[in-house]
């Protein structure tokens, strides 16, 4: 039995718990001698879910995880030819019996006799495994139905266990949060000192160049090039910047009046299509940027040379001119996040409470007056924590940037020109087989870093200024 079919079972089980716990709580507050319940039969009927269920599907969870590393010991450990291999070559070697397996190719001749037996060996190991996982499980959740019909009185107090489990349960979510966001900047963290051990984080910062390469000699392999990321860090500023020129006028503007000016049907009819930006993939945006915006961002910038070299201006005669530029990606990636500007500003504007509006309009003040001068300066601290929130989804979009952009690390202020940022690196470097213990496959861990480290700063920023000035106004 799958997992699949086997979660399903379970689902069937827990339904089957639900009620059958449910009825007999109701079974009881029907007759004379019980006429009260410490809880509701509902909530008994949870806590047949809960005993019946969690157990199970914990176990099926650990069961499958280790499932695969367990059978793969126990076969290596069987063939003397498996044990003495690398492990990229035992990799290799069991995804290939691993092919063997699921064609059902036992009768085929290979070079290597092992691979034929291994096969057999590992496919009576999954089916043992799926028989003992299938009756652990069952039995866990058919022991765990038992231990709550019998648990179950009327005077047991099902709506507590039943909520300190759900709080149990929701610290374990945010504990699964922390967790991984820890692991993820531990990794990082690791493979960037050991990049920084090769390469000057100073240089690397302020460095010029970026140019990794890797070079083959005679079965070593090593990287040379230049590591300066600042280009990088230059390039995914000056877009940002351009997108929030974008972005962050349209976005204010358009909370503005849905929260002040619009009527109700207009404002239920234009905000949901403007959210509706929100949810278009990038990549989408990103052929927009290279199939639309970027000829024509190409065309204005040839027309600024011709315009330049026709009344000797020599600042437009001398532009650089690029298919690819920042402000192709700057615009599309400006209407991609200005639906997060236009929600965070709409929400902040409405929760202005409207004592505020009443007593402007008291004082004699128009609609205008309120808006700029009491309404806009009570949300500020909200719609500036909105706009750092957006600026940080822009420093870390890729699809656009990769696509509109380019790969080419220029140092130029010139938008009209080609330039890369740190995403698009990222991407570059890791694509493809790669040596992770080069030096060009670190510097990519490093990126990483100083682009976690730049975000982290904006989000505390915005929310340091929310706290500081919301209490201003409650």
């Amino acid at each position: 039995m799958s997992n699949f079919d086997l979660l399903f079972v379970l689902l069937i089980a827990a339904a089957i718990a639900y009620y059958a716990s449910k009825n007999q709580a109701r079974s009881w507050q029907s007759t004379k001698q019980y006429t009260r319940l410490d809880s509701l039969p509902s909530y008994y009927g949870y806590f047949g879910v809960i005993c019946t269920l969690l157990p199970a599907i914990t176990l099926l969870a650990f069961w499958s995880f280790f499932e695969n590393n367990f059978i793969t010991m126990m076969v290596v450990s069987k063939f003397q030819e498996l044990s003495i291999l690398s492990s990229s070559d035992l990799s290799l070697v069991l995804n290939e019996i691993t092919l063997i397996v699921e064609r059902q190719g036992f009768g085929e001749s290979y070079s290597e006799p092992f691979y034929q037996q291994a096969a057999v060996l590992i496919s009576k190991y999954n089916s043992s495994n799926a028989y003992l996982k299938t009756f652990a499980v069952s039995a866990l959740a058919i022991v765990g139905f038992l231990y709550s019909y019998i648990t179950i009185t009327p005077q047991f107090k099902a709506r507590k266990k039943v909520e300190k489990t759900i709080v149990y349960a929701l610290l374990l979510s945010a504990l699964v949060a922390i967790i991984t966001t820890a692991g993820i900047i531990f990794s990082v963290l690791i493979e960037s000192i050991a990049f920084f051990s090769q390469v000057s984080i100073f240089d690397f910062v302020f460095g010029t160049h970026w140019s990794p390469q890797i070079a083959i000699r005679e079965d070593q392999v090593s990287s040379t090039g230049g590591f300066g990321a600042f280009p990088l860090f230059w390039g995914t500023i000056l877009i940002s910047i351009i997108a929030m020129i974008v972005a962050a006028p349209l976005g204010l503007i358009s909370a503005i009046y849905l929260a002040e000016y619009a009527q109700p049907k207009v404002r239920n009819f234009i905000k949901p299509i403007l959210e509706i930006l929100a949810g278009v993939p990038t990549v989408v945006y990103g052929f927009f940027a290279a199939l639309t915006v970027g000829p024509l961002v190409k065309g204005f910038g040839d027309w600024l040379n011709e315009f330049g070299l026709s009344f000797e201006i020599q600042i437009f005669a001398d532009l650089v001119v690029s298919s690819e530029s920042a402000l192709a990606a700057g615009l599309v990636m400006g209407m991609m996040i200005m639906p997060f500007i236009l929600s965070l500003s709409d929400d902040v504007i409405s929760a202005v409470p409207d004592s505020l509006r009443d007593g402007s309009t008291a004082m004699g003040a128009t609609k205008s007056e309120t808006v700029w001068r009491v309404i806009f300066p009570a949300a500020l601290p909200g719609i500036v924590g909105g706009f750092l929130l957006a600026i940080s989804r822009a420093i870390g979009e890729t699809m656009i940037v990769l696509m509109a952009a380019g790969v080419a690390a220029n140092l130029t202020a010139n938008p009209l020109n080609s330039v890369t940022t740190v995403t698009t690196q990222i991407v570059v470097l890791l694509t493809g087989d790669q040596e992770f213990d080069s030096v060009k496959t670190l510097s990519a861990f490093a990126l990483a870093l100083g682009l976690f480290v730049t975000t982290l700063i904006l989000n505390v920023i915005a929310l340091q200024i929310v706290r500081r000035y919301r209490e201003q106004y409650e």
